[in-house]
């Protein structure tokens, strides 16, 4: 710790990633990354943009991808905002929407960015319980004021909420702000963009690093209604009024527009997922319902679920640990390849073995 630290630095407990080695190759299934490369439309796109032109300044409302995403997704431009990956798009919520006088609501298992940000920007936070399924029960939403986040599919559980629960958490919390957050959207549950028109307090979420492979050039972008998104645009233009190159701009455009390669690539996932499913619970996992990009297992009988995880860490294969209450006894498996899925459940059998 510094003398030169600020109190707010010295107070913060910070977001940890999961774990990105340098020294070793390893097989990675521990941050949710996609195994397939972007779409050869986006790399394209891409290796047009390096050119003299980086000299010049991106455009500052990335007017471009916010068309290609609103017509993705058959909106008006208005209600969409871009940012540095969908985490800087959420920082720009908190700060703008979700620091309110009342608790910001989010359930005590979720994405562990949600807590920092709190402690970041003096939110105070009401951490609502799973259910014993690790399943969010909407009726626990109701009869309290404040706004809301909420990752559908929840990570790390994977499971997903229906359409008719989220409006009865948007019917519950009308007065408020409520965002859904939707980075796995795309690999099997249904997007809340579809509810916008008919809920103003509905901000969702989305970024484009896994179902279209993008982790690399951060991109994220949120859609709502028009009021909510001038909030986003007041606090980013007063932050950094351009969080997207150039690079970065035509990459993710081009993505967007290319729905053939997106779709095929996340329907591989899809299947590469329900079939590792089953060869896990095969092997006597208890596997939760995910519609994510990723499993959450239980390892069988008595065995250790960080034992397990750092044996796999010896043998090549990385998946993530949390040493936290509820889920300690829990892993995170990201899916990959058929290929990488099977060196993994090959490596399974020899430590359970074992």
């Amino acid at each position: 710790m510094s003398k030169f630290w600020s109190s707010t630095a010295t107070g913060l407990d910070p977001y940890q990633p999961g774990e990105q080695p340098k020294a070793k190759q390893y097989i990675k299934l521990n941050t949710n990354e996609s195994p397939y490369p972007c779409s050869p439309l986006a790399l394209s796109a891409m290796k047009t943009e390096v050119s003299e032109d980086l000299r010049l300044y991106p455009d500052p409302n990335g007017d471009g991808l916010k068309q290609a995403i609103a017509d993705f997704y058959k909106v008006e431009k208005a209600n969409v905002f871009v940012g540095n990956g969908s985490d800087e798009v959420l920082a720009h919520a908190f700060v703008g929407l979700l620091r309110q006088p009342k608790p910001l609501a989010y359930p005590d298992i979720c994405y562990s960015f949600y807590p920092v940000y709190c402690n970041l920007f003096d939110i105070d936070a009401n951490e609502v319980p799973l259910t014993d399924k690790f399943e969010i029960d909407p009726s626990d939403y109701a009869g309290t004021d404040g706004p809301v986040i909420l990752p559908n599919p929840n990570a790390p559980t994977g499971i997903a909420l229906s359409l008719a629960e989220i409006r009865t958490i948007l019917d519950s919390r009308a007065d408020y702000t409520v965002i859904i957050d939707e980075a796995y959207i795309d690999f099997g549950a249904e997007s809340a963009v579809s509810l916008i028109a008919k809920y103003p307090n509905l901000l969702v979420v989305q970024t484009l690093s896994k179902s279209r492979s993008l982790a690399g050039i951060r991109v994220g972008f949120a859609v709502g209604h028009p009021a909510l998104i001038e909030a986003l645009e007041r606090v980013k233009n007063s932050f950094n009024p351009y969080p997207l190159g150039r690079i970065e701009l035509s990459g993710a455009t081009a993505a967007m527009q290319d729905v053939e390669y997106f779709d095929s690539c996340r329907q591989k996932i899809i299947a590469t997922r329900e079939a590792t499913t089953t060869s896990l619970k095969d092997l006597g996992f208890e596997v939760l319902p995910s519609s994510a990009n990723f499993v959450f297992a239980k390892p069988p009988g008595n065995n250790n679920a960080e034992q397990l995880y750092t044996a796999l860490k010896e043998k090549g294969v990385l998946v993530r640990y949390f040493n936290k209450p509820r889920i300690s006894e829990y892993l995170r498996i990201s899916i990959g390849t058929d290929e990488e899925m099977a060196v993994l459940m090959a490596q399974l059998e020899l430590i359970l073995e074992a």
